[in-house]
Protein backbone atom coordinates (compact mmCIF):
# COMPACT_ATOMS: atom_id res chain seq x y z
CA UNK A 1 0.00 0.00 0.00
CA UNK A 2 2.99 2.40 1.07
CA UNK A 3 4.30 1.95 -2.56
CA UNK A 4 1.01 2.49 -4.41
CA UNK A 5 0.45 5.69 -2.32
CA UNK A 6 4.54 6.62 -3.58
CA UNK A 7 3.03 6.81 -7.57
CA UNK A 8 1.80 9.20 -8.95
CA UNK A 9 -2.27 10.29 -9.54
CA UNK A 10 -1.84 9.47 -12.90
CA UNK A 11 -0.24 6.12 -12.07
CA UNK A 12 -2.50 5.23 -9.85
CA UNK A 13 -5.39 5.68 -12.13
CA UNK A 14 -3.64 3.15 -15.00
CA UNK A 15 -3.10 0.58 -12.63
CA UNK A 16 -7.04 1.20 -11.78
CA UNK A 17 -7.44 0.45 -15.38
CA UNK A 18 -5.37 -2.07 -15.89
CA UNK A 19 -6.72 -4.23 -12.94
CA UNK A 20 -10.23 -3.54 -14.41
CA UNK A 21 -9.89 -4.66 -17.92
CA UNK A 22 -7.53 -8.04 -16.70
CA UNK A 23 -10.45 -8.68 -14.61
CA UNK A 24 -13.04 -8.20 -16.93
CA UNK A 25 -10.77 -10.11 -19.99
CA UNK A 26 -10.58 -13.19 -17.46
CA UNK A 27 -14.19 -13.08 -17.18
CA UNK A 28 -14.55 -12.97 -20.65
CA UNK A 29 -12.30 -15.81 -21.14
CA UNK A 30 -14.25 -17.88 -18.43
CA UNK A 31 -17.46 -17.09 -20.01
CA UNK A 32 -16.19 -18.42 -23.36
CA UNK A 33 -14.79 -21.35 -22.11
CA UNK A 34 -18.82 -21.67 -20.59
CA UNK A 35 -20.21 -21.97 -24.54
CA UNK A 36 -17.64 -25.05 -25.50
CA UNK A 37 -20.02 -27.20 -23.19
CA UNK A 38 -23.67 -28.71 -23.25
CA UNK A 39 -25.96 -26.28 -21.67
CA UNK A 40 -29.99 -26.90 -20.76
CA UNK A 41 -32.52 -24.59 -21.99
CA UNK A 42 -32.22 -22.78 -18.38
CA UNK A 43 -28.43 -22.43 -18.51
CA UNK A 44 -28.74 -21.42 -22.19
CA UNK A 45 -30.81 -18.72 -20.81
CA UNK A 46 -28.90 -17.51 -18.18
CA UNK A 47 -25.99 -17.27 -20.07
CA UNK A 48 -27.03 -15.49 -22.95
CA UNK A 49 -28.58 -12.93 -20.18
CA UNK A 50 -25.31 -12.89 -18.53
CA UNK A 51 -23.41 -12.34 -22.35
CA UNK A 52 -25.33 -9.38 -22.74
CA UNK A 53 -24.29 -7.66 -19.19
CA UNK A 54 -20.98 -8.26 -19.78
CA UNK A 55 -20.83 -6.59 -23.01
CA UNK A 56 -22.43 -3.91 -21.28
CA UNK A 57 -19.68 -3.75 -18.07
CA UNK A 58 -16.91 -3.74 -21.41
CA UNK A 59 -18.72 -0.77 -22.83
CA UNK A 60 -19.14 0.58 -19.56
CA UNK A 61 -15.14 0.14 -18.59
CA UNK A 62 -13.96 1.63 -22.10
CA UNK A 63 -16.15 4.43 -22.34
CA UNK A 64 -15.14 5.42 -18.32
CA UNK A 65 -11.12 4.76 -19.64
CA UNK A 66 -11.94 7.20 -23.10
CA UNK A 67 -13.50 9.68 -20.61
CA UNK A 68 -10.27 9.52 -18.46
CA UNK A 69 -7.80 9.55 -20.68
CA UNK A 70 -9.42 12.50 -22.79
CA UNK A 71 -10.37 14.40 -19.66
CA UNK A 72 -13.43 16.09 -17.53
CA UNK A 73 -14.90 18.03 -20.94
CA UNK A 74 -15.12 15.18 -22.20
CA UNK A 75 -16.20 12.34 -19.54
CA UNK A 76 -19.04 15.04 -18.66
CA UNK A 77 -20.04 15.09 -22.46
CA UNK A 78 -20.26 11.25 -22.50
CA UNK A 79 -22.60 10.93 -19.54
CA UNK A 80 -24.69 13.82 -21.13
CA UNK A 81 -24.87 11.42 -24.18
CA UNK A 82 -25.69 8.28 -21.98
CA UNK A 83 -28.09 10.60 -19.95
CA UNK A 84 -29.94 11.67 -23.75
CA UNK A 85 -30.36 8.11 -24.14
CA UNK A 86 -31.42 6.84 -21.23
CA UNK A 87 -34.03 10.05 -21.35
CA UNK A 88 -35.28 9.15 -24.56
CA UNK A 89 -35.85 5.50 -23.62
CA UNK A 90 -38.22 6.87 -20.65
CA UNK A 91 -40.22 8.93 -22.71
CA UNK A 92 -40.34 6.18 -25.62
CA UNK A 93 -42.50 4.24 -23.05
CA UNK A 94 -44.47 7.29 -21.23
CA UNK A 95 -47.60 8.61 -22.86
CA UNK A 96 -47.50 12.44 -23.89
CA UNK A 97 -49.85 14.70 -25.68
CA UNK A 98 -49.48 17.19 -27.72
CA UNK A 99 -49.32 19.78 -25.13
CA UNK A 100 -46.13 17.90 -23.78
CA UNK A 101 -43.45 18.75 -26.40
CA UNK A 102 -42.48 22.59 -24.83
CA UNK A 103 -41.68 20.60 -21.71
CA UNK A 104 -40.29 18.01 -23.31
CA UNK A 105 -38.11 20.17 -25.57
CA UNK A 106 -36.76 21.90 -22.71
CA UNK A 107 -35.64 18.37 -21.14
CA UNK A 108 -33.77 17.33 -23.91
CA UNK A 109 -32.26 20.47 -24.94
CA UNK A 110 -32.16 23.33 -22.50
CA UNK A 111 -32.40 21.24 -18.95
CA UNK A 112 -30.05 18.19 -19.63
CA UNK A 113 -26.83 20.60 -21.09
CA UNK A 114 -27.54 23.06 -18.15
CA UNK A 115 -27.43 20.50 -16.16
CA UNK A 116 -24.16 18.73 -17.24
CA UNK A 117 -22.45 22.44 -17.74
CA UNK A 118 -23.29 23.18 -13.84
CA UNK A 119 -21.46 19.93 -12.77
CA UNK A 120 -18.62 20.50 -15.41
CA UNK A 121 -18.30 23.71 -14.34
CA UNK A 122 -18.13 22.73 -10.86
CA UNK A 123 -20.99 25.25 -9.40
CA UNK A 124 -22.58 21.92 -7.19
CA UNK A 125 -24.17 24.39 -5.20
CA UNK A 126 -26.60 25.72 -8.21
CA UNK A 127 -26.18 22.25 -9.76
CA UNK A 128 -27.90 20.65 -6.99
CA UNK A 129 -31.09 22.73 -6.78
CA UNK A 130 -31.82 23.55 -10.57
CA UNK A 131 -33.31 20.73 -11.59
CA UNK A 132 -35.47 19.91 -7.93
CA UNK A 133 -36.34 23.55 -7.40
CA UNK A 134 -36.49 25.81 -10.77
CA UNK A 135 -37.31 23.37 -13.29
CA UNK A 136 -39.93 21.26 -10.92
CA UNK A 137 -42.01 23.96 -11.19
CA UNK A 138 -40.96 25.23 -14.94
CA UNK A 139 -42.71 21.83 -16.37
CA UNK A 140 -45.87 22.23 -15.26
CA UNK A 141 -46.19 26.10 -16.12
CA UNK A 142 -45.06 25.33 -19.93
CA UNK A 143 -47.31 22.45 -20.06
CA UNK A 144 -50.39 23.98 -18.59
CA UNK A 145 -49.47 26.63 -21.96
CA UNK A 146 -50.26 24.07 -23.97
CA UNK A 147 -54.38 24.09 -23.02
CA UNK A 148 -54.60 20.33 -22.77
CA UNK A 149 -55.60 19.47 -19.02
CA UNK A 150 -56.58 15.63 -19.54
CA UNK A 151 -53.90 13.56 -17.60
CA UNK A 152 -52.18 17.01 -16.55
CA UNK A 153 -51.00 16.10 -13.43
CA UNK A 154 -50.34 12.19 -14.35
CA UNK A 155 -48.80 13.77 -17.60
CA UNK A 156 -46.50 16.32 -16.00
CA UNK A 157 -45.43 13.71 -12.97
CA UNK A 158 -43.98 11.50 -15.67
CA UNK A 159 -42.04 13.87 -17.83
CA UNK A 160 -40.85 15.07 -14.07
CA UNK A 161 -39.54 11.93 -12.36
CA UNK A 162 -37.64 11.06 -15.96
CA UNK A 163 -35.93 14.08 -15.51
CA UNK A 164 -34.93 13.64 -11.77
CA UNK A 165 -34.02 9.81 -12.29
CA UNK A 166 -32.65 10.30 -15.93
CA UNK A 167 -31.23 13.30 -16.11
CA UNK A 168 -30.26 14.73 -12.05
CA UNK A 169 -29.29 11.16 -11.07
CA UNK A 170 -27.05 10.68 -14.22
CA UNK A 171 -25.19 13.88 -13.87
CA UNK A 172 -24.50 12.99 -10.15
CA UNK A 173 -21.61 10.48 -11.98
CA UNK A 174 -19.54 13.00 -13.44
CA UNK A 175 -19.78 15.66 -10.69
CA UNK A 176 -17.82 12.57 -8.68
CA UNK A 177 -15.00 12.76 -10.86
CA UNK A 178 -14.80 16.66 -10.57
CA UNK A 179 -15.28 16.80 -6.37
CA UNK A 180 -12.91 18.47 -4.81
CA UNK A 181 -11.85 16.81 -1.75
CA UNK A 182 -9.20 16.69 0.67
CA UNK A 183 -6.39 15.26 0.01
CA UNK A 184 -8.27 14.07 -3.04
CA UNK A 185 -7.55 16.32 -5.72
CA UNK A 186 -7.61 14.20 -9.19
CA UNK A 187 -9.23 11.10 -7.75
CA UNK A 188 -12.25 11.38 -8.90
CA UNK A 189 -12.00 8.50 -11.28
CA UNK A 190 -11.69 6.06 -7.84
CA UNK A 191 -14.63 7.44 -6.48
CA UNK A 192 -16.86 6.60 -9.49
CA UNK A 193 -14.96 3.39 -9.76
CA UNK A 194 -16.15 2.60 -6.07
CA UNK A 195 -19.81 3.62 -6.66
CA UNK A 196 -20.23 1.43 -9.75
CA UNK A 197 -18.15 -1.84 -8.05
CA UNK A 198 -20.34 -1.43 -4.80
CA UNK A 199 -23.23 -0.43 -6.81
CA UNK A 200 -22.66 -3.87 -9.44
CA UNK A 201 -21.66 -6.05 -6.35
CA UNK A 202 -25.43 -5.28 -4.34
CA UNK A 203 -27.08 -6.11 -7.48
CA UNK A 204 -25.13 -9.57 -7.99
CA UNK A 205 -25.75 -10.21 -4.34
CA UNK A 206 -29.44 -9.64 -3.93
CA UNK A 207 -30.02 -11.39 -7.26
CA UNK A 208 -28.12 -15.10 -5.80
CA UNK A 209 -29.95 -14.29 -2.28
CA UNK A 210 -33.44 -14.32 -4.27
CA UNK A 211 -32.52 -17.59 -5.87
CA UNK A 212 -30.98 -19.58 -3.12
CA UNK A 213 -33.55 -18.28 -0.55
CA UNK A 214 -37.14 -18.42 0.15
CA UNK A 215 -38.33 -15.85 -1.18
CA UNK A 216 -41.33 -13.26 0.78
CA UNK A 217 -41.97 -10.76 -1.69
CA UNK A 218 -42.91 -7.59 -0.29
CA UNK A 219 -44.86 -5.71 -3.30
CA UNK A 220 -45.53 -8.98 -5.10
CA UNK A 221 -47.70 -7.42 -8.27
CA UNK A 222 -44.33 -4.95 -8.81
CA UNK A 223 -41.51 -8.05 -8.28
CA UNK A 224 -42.13 -11.21 -7.08
CA UNK A 225 -37.81 -11.61 -6.82
CA UNK A 226 -37.46 -8.28 -4.61
CA UNK A 227 -37.64 -8.89 -0.45
CA UNK A 228 -36.09 -7.23 2.42
CA UNK A 229 -34.03 -10.45 3.54
CA UNK A 230 -32.30 -10.09 0.36
CA UNK A 231 -32.19 -6.44 -0.05
CA UNK A 232 -30.20 -6.48 3.32
CA UNK A 233 -28.41 -8.93 1.67
CA UNK A 234 -27.37 -7.30 -1.07
CA UNK A 235 -26.64 -3.77 0.62
CA UNK A 236 -24.68 -5.79 3.43
CA UNK A 237 -22.55 -7.46 0.69
CA UNK A 238 -21.93 -3.76 -0.55
CA UNK A 239 -20.57 -2.69 2.20
CA UNK A 240 -18.01 -4.95 3.08
CA UNK A 241 -16.73 -4.74 -0.50
CA UNK A 242 -17.24 -0.91 0.42
CA UNK A 243 -14.96 -1.80 3.41
CA UNK A 244 -12.07 -3.64 1.24
CA UNK A 245 -12.23 -0.84 -1.48
CA UNK A 246 -11.79 1.91 1.55
CA UNK A 247 -7.68 2.54 -0.18
CA UNK A 248 -9.38 3.98 -3.56
CA UNK A 249 -11.19 6.01 -1.26
CA UNK A 250 -10.93 9.41 0.49
CA UNK A 251 -12.70 7.19 4.03
CA UNK A 252 -11.29 4.69 6.57
CA UNK A 253 -12.54 1.22 6.64
CA UNK A 254 -15.46 1.98 8.89
CA UNK A 255 -16.99 5.07 7.24
CA UNK A 256 -15.89 3.11 3.48
CA UNK A 257 -17.87 0.19 4.74
CA UNK A 258 -21.36 2.76 6.05
CA UNK A 259 -20.93 4.35 2.41
CA UNK A 260 -20.78 0.99 0.37
CA UNK A 261 -23.92 -0.15 2.36
CA UNK A 262 -26.17 3.65 1.54
CA UNK A 263 -24.92 3.39 -2.62
CA UNK A 264 -25.47 -0.37 -2.62
CA UNK A 265 -28.97 -0.47 -1.07
CA UNK A 266 -29.72 2.77 -2.99
CA UNK A 267 -28.89 1.24 -6.07
CA UNK A 268 -30.81 -1.94 -5.41
CA UNK A 269 -34.21 0.42 -4.44
CA UNK A 270 -33.79 2.09 -7.62
CA UNK A 271 -33.91 -1.43 -9.68
CA UNK A 272 -37.02 -2.02 -7.69
CA UNK A 273 -38.89 1.07 -8.54
CA UNK A 274 -37.97 1.66 -12.13
CA UNK A 275 -39.83 -2.55 -11.85
CA UNK A 276 -42.88 -0.74 -11.19
CA UNK A 277 -42.82 2.31 -13.67
CA UNK A 278 -42.10 -0.93 -16.20
CA UNK A 279 -45.26 -2.39 -15.06
CA UNK A 280 -47.15 0.72 -15.21
CA UNK A 281 -45.76 1.16 -18.74
CA UNK A 282 -46.81 -2.37 -19.54
CA UNK A 283 -43.34 -3.97 -20.65
CA UNK A 284 -40.69 -6.23 -19.03
CA UNK A 285 -37.59 -4.21 -20.18
CA UNK A 286 -37.29 -0.82 -21.17
CA UNK A 287 -35.65 -2.43 -24.55
CA UNK A 288 -34.25 -5.06 -26.16
CA UNK A 289 -36.96 -7.65 -27.51
CA UNK A 290 -39.77 -6.34 -25.86
CA UNK A 291 -39.52 -3.18 -27.32
CA UNK A 292 -40.83 -1.27 -30.08
CA UNK A 293 -39.74 1.91 -29.64
CA UNK A 294 -35.98 1.51 -30.49
CA UNK A 295 -34.68 1.38 -26.91
CA UNK A 296 -31.72 -0.43 -27.07
CA UNK A 297 -32.45 -1.57 -22.40
CA UNK A 298 -29.72 1.26 -21.77
CA UNK A 299 -32.00 2.73 -18.90
CA UNK A 300 -32.19 -1.23 -17.36
CA UNK A 301 -28.64 -1.06 -16.94
CA UNK A 302 -27.92 2.36 -15.69
CA UNK A 303 -31.15 2.91 -13.55
CA UNK A 304 -29.64 1.57 -10.28
CA UNK A 305 -26.52 4.11 -10.66
CA UNK A 306 -29.34 6.79 -11.64
CA UNK A 307 -30.35 6.23 -8.00
CA UNK A 308 -27.37 5.58 -6.02
CA UNK A 309 -25.27 8.38 -7.88
CA UNK A 310 -27.23 11.28 -5.86
CA UNK A 311 -27.51 9.55 -2.77
CA UNK A 312 -23.72 8.80 -2.77
CA UNK A 313 -22.32 12.33 -3.78
CA UNK A 314 -24.34 14.59 -1.17
CA UNK A 315 -23.48 11.64 1.49
CA UNK A 316 -19.62 12.55 0.55
CA UNK A 317 -20.34 16.12 0.71
CA UNK A 318 -22.44 15.94 3.89
CA UNK A 319 -19.62 13.49 5.37
CA UNK A 320 -16.46 16.39 4.40
CA UNK A 321 -18.53 19.42 5.34
CA UNK A 322 -18.78 20.69 1.98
Amino acid sequence: MGHLRDLTIDQQVSLLFLALFGLLGLVTIVQFSRTLRDLTPEQQELHERFKRDLRAVWAGAVLFWIAWVLGAVVATLLFGLVCFLTFREFITLTQTRRADHRSLLLAFFFVLPVQFMLAGSEHFDLFTVFIPVYVFFAIPVLSALGNDPMRFLERTAKIQWGIMVCIYGMSHAPALLLIDLPRYQGRGAFLVFYLVVVVAAAQIAQEVATRRLRRRPVARAISRSFSWRAWLIGAGTAALVGALLYWATPFKPIPALVMGFIAGGAGTLGEFVMKALKRDAGVRSWGGKASVTGAVGLLDRVAPLCFAAPVFFHAVRWYFGL
